[in-house]
């Protein structure tokens, strides 16, 4: 499996971005985003269903991030709004094993992360 996460960028406080990750093929388990700010440890972020049904978020964004999937594009996506100078981080997207899967070691695959900068 491989993931192809992009839609980084640099951003003013308070504005949006909508990240994407491109699977190289169909995910039949959760996705879930997960981001590593400099000097920190990689923490979560979201997670999704396979079925798209069921989400879960970080007490951090919840509120201002939502995550979706397309099955019939293998793409997950990540809208932040409201975004925040505590939101810079690179993000990554990975096939976690459970929805509630927030560690990343219950990770099985990793994208190559995309990089999201808020200005303040």
């Amino acid at each position: 499996v491989q993931l192809q996460a992009s839609g980084g960028g640099l951003v003013q406080a308070g504005g949006s971005l909508r990240l994407s990750c491109a699977a190289s093929g169909r995910i039949f388990s959760s996705l879930g985003w997960f981001r590593q700010a400099p000097e920190k440890e990689r923490e979560f972020v979201a997670a999704i269903s396979w079925s798209g049904g069921a989400t879960y978020y970080a007490d951090s964004v919840k509120g201002r991030f939502t995550i979706s999937r397309d099955n019939a594009k293998n793409t997950v996506y990540l809208q932040m709004n409201s975004l925040k100078s505590e939101d810079t981080a690179v993000y990554y997207c990975a096939v976690v094993r459970s929805l509630r899967a927030t560690t990343p070691t219950a990770a099985d695959y990793w994208g190559q992360g995309t990089l999201v900068t808020v200005s303040s």
